[in-house]
């Protein structure tokens, strides 16, 4: 079979590119450097935001029925037994056998599924949705399909996929190191559900698999358009294409992007942030020369007034369009190896049939990203593994750039345990604001520590995770106050504040209305998990703030691995589940001595 030489990311901008030609596609803007088309300042000043009391069990809990609050009681108080869920998979197992598969089916919708899962399909679970509606709680809907793969299969399925692509790679370029640690699959790491306590993971089989996971998140965003208005639906992108696909592309953009930070510190200008760092051209020019990629002549060609807007510096943004679909740079696209010195190409030759999975991959996001706006649903892309990433980030702005026009449409989301996350948020807010579209943001702690740790010290590359739980909290805050801040400026952003941490959410509330960030307004939203902290849900919602659930459904069968991370995810934050265990009993005895047991919520 004949090799193509193409570079990775070229050819996803052509993708892209070629998609945003279809009808309805956003229409390009022309705008100089730095001009900020929609980011306007806000007009019109606003009352204070309203006070809210999340230890207020009556307003709290006023939308739950007495034996919904003594089941989520006893849900919780399982998920504090160390026994019980270092055992559950073997009990469920036991339990199954024991009383058959309806009677199974019963007790689950009774406890652990009827608290944590809204129901089996469409139809049953709109009931939840407009129930919680009516109290001021939107929801985004999450199908949860997951495979109940042994961690063998597990293994045997990502090892299967990544060793072929990892194997053409160093075919493609045999003088040259392998792809960057990070980047490598690694058996101990097949399972990547190994330490994964609150997200799913999809492992590819083929190209058919693939299109039933979009047929059927189609039918997700339906739902959630039918449901409510203004709703989201969450996707991942691993359950739309060959993971090992992101893989590629993440190093390709690690290393472009490390090329940058490694000529920044060579001018003085190591530790910046990425939107503080700018490299002068004429050094930067002179360095590149030295390291014969190109000729002075030829890269004099690459920063010219029309890239640069006469400012005679390059930022992180300006670095990254060189190798866009708007430049014609492949051949000289090398990067020095820190270790060797030695100059390696950043590039990936692809078969016919890897060009074919990396285009369906582009279509079925384009696809889903239209049902969306047919039916008035936000899109949220969930994050996932570091090494993966880079690239889910890239080509969710790719997405970002032609749907979000004149308001969010699709959501990022942002990992603040992560030590580069300050960085990202910023990039995309500036990118947003230069280019016109509408920045739309999740922020979240995020789901894979224990995973990315291991990883990266069996593998050996750098941690890429805050070293403490405190440090990642300052990250977190850090973040969600340069948003905020933004926010001021601009009425077209949106940010959704995902955390169960009551401090993060006071935190918000006190700088929104130090900042004039009305809820009205819909700038800044809420997130929890369906069956966690309606102590905070609740009061948000019946406060006028855009709050929502995310809500798992589909059949017990199917949301069985999930519900054994929301068993474990309960465990692993005890100090927030021994808050939200003592309201519910406050509020049982309140409703015993007032003699309220059979409130019917209105």
């Amino acid at each position: 079979m004949a090799w193509k030489r193409v570079f990775l990311l070229h050819r996803v901008a052509q993708r892209f590119a070629a998609f945003s030609k279809a009808p309805g596609a956003r229409e390009q803007t022309t705008a100089s450097p730095g001009t900020a088309q929609g980011c306007g300042a806000a007009e019109a000043v606003r009352p204070p935001v309203p006070a809210v009391d999340f230890g207020n069990t009556q307003e709290a809990y006023r939308s739950r029925r007495s034996w919904e609050l003594a089941r989520n009681l006893l849900v919780l108080r399982l998920c504090a037994s160390p026994v019980l869920l270092a055992h559950h998979e073997q009990l469920l197992h036991f339990a199954r056998k024991l009383l058959g598969q309806w009677m199974f089916d019963k007790l689950m919708k009774m406890t652990f599924y009827g608290h944590f899962v809204a129901g089996e399909d469409q139809e049953s679970i709109w009931p939840l949705i407009r129930h919680n509606k009516t109290f001021g709680v939107g929801s985004i809907l999450d199908y949860g399909m997951e495979e109940d793969l042994s961690p063998e299969e597990a293994e045997h399925k990502e090892m299967e996929a990544g060793i072929c692509t990892q194997a053409m790679y160093l075919s493609t370029f045999p003088g040259t190191n392998k792809r960057e640690k990070q980047y490598q699959v690694h058996p101990a790491f097949g399972d990547r559900r190994d330490g994964v306590i609150s997200a799913r993971t999809y492992f590819y089989a083929n190209e058919a698999k693939c299109d039933n996971y979009m047929e059927t998140l189609l039918r997700c965003i339906q739902a959630s358009g039918g449901a409510s208005d203004a709703g989201f639906a969450a996707i991942k992108l691993t359950a739309l294409g060959r993971p090992q696909f992101l893989l590629q592309f993440s190093d390709v953009l690690t290393r472009w992007r490390r090329f940058f930070h490694q000529m920044a510190a060579e001018q003085g200008q190591a530790g910046r942030a990425a939107v503080d760092t700018k490299l002068e051209v004429v050094v930067l020019q002179e360095s590149i020369a030295k390291m014969g990629i190109a000729s002075k002549a030829e890269i004099e060609q690459w920063f010219t007034l029309e890239t640069l807007g006469g400012s005679g510096t390059v930022d992180l943004l300006d670095w990254n369009s060189l190798i866009d679909s708007r430049t014609q740079l492949s051949r000289h696209l090398v990067v020095p190896n820190v270790q060797t010195g030695q100059l390696e190409p950043v590039l990936s030759r692809f078969t016919e049939e890897e060009e074919q999975q990396m285009t369906r991959m582009l279509q079925r996001m384009d696809v889903l990203a239209k049902k969306a706006r047919e039916v008035g649903v936000r899109l949220m892309i969930d994050a996932e593994q570091s090494y993966f990433q880079p690239a889910i980030s890239r080509l969710t702005l790719e997405m970002q750039r032609r749907f979000n026009v004149d308001k969010p449409l699709i959501f990022n989301t942002f990992q603040c345990y992560l030590k580069d996350a300050y960085d990202n948020v910023t990039m995309d807010v500036e990118l947003a604001c230069r280019e016109g579209w509408c920045f739309g943001a999740k922020l979240v702690r995020g789901a894979y520590m224990a995973q990315e740790r291991a990883r990266a010290v069996e593998i050996g590359y750098e941690d890429p995770v805050n070293l403490t739980y405190e440090a990642t909290n300052a990250m977190y805050h850090r973040c969600l106050n340069y948003v905020l801040e933004e926010l001021k400026h601009t009425t077209k952003a949106e940010v959704m504040v995902a955390s169960h941490n009551e401090d993060t959410v006071r935190f918000t509330l006190r700088r929104m209305e130090e900042l004039g960030l009305h809820p009205a307004d819909g700038q800044v939203s809420f997130g929890q998990l369906l069956g966690m902290c309606d102590q905070i849900s609740f009061p948000l919602g019946q406060a006028g703030f855009p709050v929502y659930k995310y809500v798992p459904y589909g059949p017990v069968m199917e949301v069985l691995p999930y519900l054994s991370r929301r068993a474990l995810e309960n465990s692993s934050i005890m100090k927030g589940a021994q808050r939200e265990r003592k309201l519910l009993w406050q509020e049982l005895r309140r409703r015993l001595c007032t003699g309220s047991l059979l409130h019917h919520p209105v």
